[in-house]
């Protein structure tokens, strides 16, 4: 049986998910990664859902205990090359340019026999960081299959 993720929810404290924060949000997130947005209300509370595919989102719900991720906690974004990775990186430092509270780490590539990471992370007004990644093979190797099948209903 496959499995895949649904959703992530993260939570914010009470007040912050106003129509200024979710604009700014909208715009970097939609504009970088193409995410759509909606609000939506989940257990009669306004939410706000980034819409990554049909069937992949992360809920932004307020919260009296909101999240806290002082760290590096992450959520993986893999792309299919290390151009879609470059791609993506050098959209977020014109981003940066225009609004410092995008946070960049550029990573040195890890390098394994059979596996190079080629990654960044970057946060944006959410409680988490986004590990932005490709994983390459020697073209002898191939890389486990892919699983996920969609199919017209």
């Amino acid at each position: 049986m496959a499995m895949r993720f649904n959703h992530m929810e993260l939570t914010f404290p009470e007040g912050t998910l106003d129509e200024t924060a979710r604009a700014d949000i909208d715009a970097f997130y939609g504009g970088v990664f193409g995410w759509n947005a909606t609000d939506t209300e989940v257990v009669n509370q306004r939410c706000h859902l980034l819409l990554v595919d049909e069937g992949q989102f992360i809920l932004l719900a307020e919260s009296p205990k909101p999240m806290q991720s002082p760290g590096y906690d992450h959520l993986g974004l893999l792309q299919e090359t290390r151009g879609d990775v470059d791609h993506l990186l050098e959209q977020c430092r014109r981003y940066q340019e225009k609004d410092g509270r995008v946070q960049i780490k550029e990573y040195q590539d890890l390098v394994y026999p059979n596996l190079t990471v080629h990654a960044f992370y970057v946060k944006y007004l959410l409680p988490i960081w986004f590990d932005v990644q490709c994983m390459e093979r020697p073209d002898d190797i191939t890389g486990p299959p892919k699983a996920w099948k969609y199919v017209d209903a």
